[in-house]
């Protein structure tokens, strides 16, 4: 068995040797040591914040073979060929794959030739397969994209809750959940159902600062979308809509207007899904415009930005979507366009939802999706409220902050409003309490004796669109927060008690006025020149493009994405550093000794121009 005890310059070799990294990022070590020692493990990171690694790295440490639940079929394939030209051992077995190739990976477990083996849940769950590993040294078990496990995730999926019989399959092996949007109570229910075993909690900034984040009201939806990708240069990145016909709509506008745009979605055909897929992660199409079907598995670190068409029913997709930007951690742009109707559809489809919990659950959540596209606070705040953690100040990174609203004092107003809060026992809804402060006669608030308290009536001044706005700002600034697993009531946080005790004043965003997108126009164009700002000079940058171009030329020999052989970080590292022999090449964020051996040669004369 592996010693726990494993020197901590193993961890640092293999990491460098294997990955061609040079350090960990926050948690991972941890991480990674939990699952060596054999426990388990919840991993909660950002998109592009080294979950995968954390199950990577150990399995290459353990004997036996790593078993990675995996949702998405293009997910498994995406990684395990990036693995394998890291040299690692990895192979899928799903339904993507010929009978003669599947009974190869099943040959290649039971003969102890694989290090790691991404699997479909329900594949991994048929008793063939759970009869197989009878005979096979699991070194751990890693279920990816977790909060499919929960009811109170954005993404439930049954088949994914029977994975906690494992716990008895495989005892003694360490599992890792791991997810990148799970708010607390979706966490609990992750660990809960996997039933994990006093797990190493591992969880990170949900912050992803290179990430500007901006809303549109919809005037004109097409030229405001095509005045923004006219900013965008040459960039790859993808648009969202929650149509197949709306997919195909601006798909083909975007064609109209000479972009590299291709449409993606359910009602397509395989074979087309698959081409539209592989020729963008190829580069070959700049723009994908697809519905929520298409991203989930996309390891593709280059896309530049995100654009929603229309509003996603739910903080934790708009967040994992637009998380597939800039997941090198390059400056990239997240782009949401807002209108009232994309609420009513919402509403609709909610509706329609015949589980009255899951009804109350996707109400919360489009309450909150819809709190977030009218902030008139930082974005970032209001995204990182929602998962349970704090921003100290603005980000200076989102359209709210680079073109502030006009602000007042509301002291007195926050304080009417905590007040009312505790005064109805923290036992209701947003609405019921402004019902109260503005001194509604109903025959609810009567029969609860409401009328009867000393902050009814106290907020008669402002209209109900005021008072809306005032309780998202001081459930966005984290006075007050919603109790999803209670019917949403609002409850008075400790940071409340000050300002209620007049201890602190309070600073809050006047509502605007509707506006006409091109009043946005300014910041957009800011937003869209930091990105294509070049971070290189002149002399770096002709470099940069000429290594581009080299890596090109080889991944299309080698038939793989340009970014497998390696990311634009690595490259633009190489063109600042200009490294001249393969010590220094080795010293490179992305160069390890299996790509070293492998494009050593070509990169070094590259950068010697020759």
């Amino acid at each position: 068995m592996h010693d726990p005890r494993t020197p901590a310059r193993s961890l640092e070799e293999t990491l460098r040797r294997v990955f061609g990294l040079h350090e960990f990022r926050p948690r991972q070590r941890e991480a990674v040591e939990d699952l060596l020692g054999g426990r388990d493990a919840f991993v909660l990171m950002p998109t592009g914040g080294g979950k995968s690694l954390c199950f990577q790295l150990a399995a290459l440490l353990r004997p036996g073979v790593g078993i990675v639940v995996s949702p998405l079929i293009s997910l498994m394939k995406d990684q395990v060929d990036g693995l394998v030209d890291l040299g690692v051992r990895a192979a899928y077995y799903n339904s993507s794959l010929e009978a003669a190739e599947a009974r190869r990976v099943l040959a290649r477990l039971h003969a102890g030739e694989l290090d790691l083996l991404y699997v479909a849940p329900e594949r991994l769950m048929s008793p063939e397969f759970l009869a197989r590993l009878d005979g096979v040294e699991v070194a751990l078990l890693a279920v990816d994209e977790a909060h499919c496990v929960s009811q109170w995730g954005h993404d439930f999926r049954p088949e994914y809750a029977q994975l906690g019989e494992l716990r008895e399959r495989l005892p003694g092996v360490p599992m890792a959940a791991l997810t990148a949007t799970a708010d607390p109570q979706t966490r609990e229910d992750i660990i809960r159902v996997l039933r994990l075993e006093e797990p190493g909690r591992h969880i990170t900034s949900f912050d992803r600062p290179n990430i500007r984040y901006s809303v549109l009201e919809k005037q004109r939806p097409a030229e405001q979308l095509l005045r923004f990708l006219l900013g965008q240069g040459r960039e790859s990145g993808i648009v969202y809509a929650l149509s197949r016909r709306r997919v195909e709509e601006v798909a083909a506008q975007l064609c109209g207007h000479g972009f590299q745009a291709a449409a993606y979605h359910a009602g397509l055909g395989a074979t087309t899904r698959d081409d539209v897929q592989e020729r963008f992660l190829r580069d070959d199409v700049q723009i994908v415009v697809a519905t929520v079907a298409f991203g989930m598995g996309i390891d593709k670190p280059n896309v530049r930005f995100v654009v929603h068409h229309d509003m996603p029913r739910h903080i934790e997709g708009y967040y994992q979507e637009t998380g597939r930007a800039g997941r090198d951690s390059l400056p990239a742009e997240a782009l949401l366009l807002y209108g009232a109707q994309d609420v009513v559809l919402a509403r609709q489809m909610i509706e329609n939802t015949a589980d009255e919990d899951q009804r109350r659950i996707e109400t919360y959540k489009l309450g909150a999706m819809v709190a977030f596209a009218e902030s008139l606070t930082c974005r970032r705040r209001v995204l990182l409220g929602y998962f349970g953690e704090s921003l100290a100040e603005a980000c200076g990174n989102c359209d709210v902050c680079l073109n502030p609203p006009e602000t007042f004092d509301g002291t007195e107003a926050a304080r009417k409003a905590l007040s009312c809060v505790f005064r109805v026992g923290s036992r209701f809804g947003m609405k019921h309490v402004i019902d109260v402060l503005r001194g509604a006669d109903s025959d609810r608030i009567r029969q609860l004796g409401h009328d009867r308290l000393s902050t009814y009536g106290i907020g008669r001044d402002l209209g109900e669109t005021e008072w809306m706005s005032i309780f998202r700002q001081l459930i966005h600034r984290g006075f007050l927060y919603q109790d999803i697993a209670n019917w949403s009531v609002l409850k008075l946080t400790d940071t409340a008690r000050p300002l209620l005790r007049g201890e602190t004043t309070l600073e809050l965003a006047r509502p605007r006025v509707k506006r006409k997108a091109t009043a946005k126009t300014p910041k957009g164009k800011r937003a869209k020149q930091a990105v294509a700002e070049s971070p290189l000079a002149d002399a770096d940058q002709q470099l940069f493009e000429r290594l581009r171009s080299l890596r090109r030329e080889l991944a299309d020999a080698q038939g793989v994405p340009p970014y497998v052989v390696f990311g634009d970080t690595t490259l633009l590292e190489m063109s600042r550093r200009r490294p001249a022999t393969a010590d220094a090449l080795l010293e490179i964020t992305g160069v390890g000794q299996v790509k070293l051996e492998r494009y050593a040669e070509a990169f070094l004369r590259a950068i010697a121009g020759n």
